[in-house]
């Protein structure tokens, strides 16, 4: 069983940037494509990037583009994500998942593991 942990959340300004951290303890985890998703309060759980096991294909949310930058180094079983730029509407729990199918995707079901979520609360 793979399991998630999320690190890096806060409450911070609008304009600055975090960092999350996912760790993924075990050695499958590298084979494994990851994404982050974010749920706001009162609304759906959402798609923000993805990545492919080898970090090669990587894809984000409209919303997201420009501002976030999925990584990960399997050496580590670490993914991250890089917010610049934070926004009010940029406040939820940000989610770390890992789906088995190795590549990148925004699919939210192809997704079997999950973290508990990290919250970020970003204040104008």
């Amino acid at each position: 069983q793979v399991q998630l942990v999320e690190s890096g959340g806060g409450l911070v300004q609008a304009g600055v940037s975090l960092r999350l951290s996912c760790e993924a303890p075990g050695r499958t985890f590298r084979f494994y494509g990851m994404g982050w998703f974010r749920q706001a309060p009162g609304k759906e759980r959402e798609f923000v990037a993805t990545i492919s096991w080898s970090g090669s294909d990587t894809s984000y949310a409209d919303s997201v583009k420009g501002r976030f930058t999925i990584s990960r180094e399997n050496t580590k079983n670490m993914v991250y994500l890089q917010i610049n730029s934070l926004k009010p509407e940029d406040t939820a729990v940000y989610y770390c998942a890992g789906n088995t199918g190795s590549r990148a995707s925004d699919d939210l079901v192809s997704y079997a593991y999950w973290g508990q979520g990290t919250q970020v609360t970003v204040s104008s």
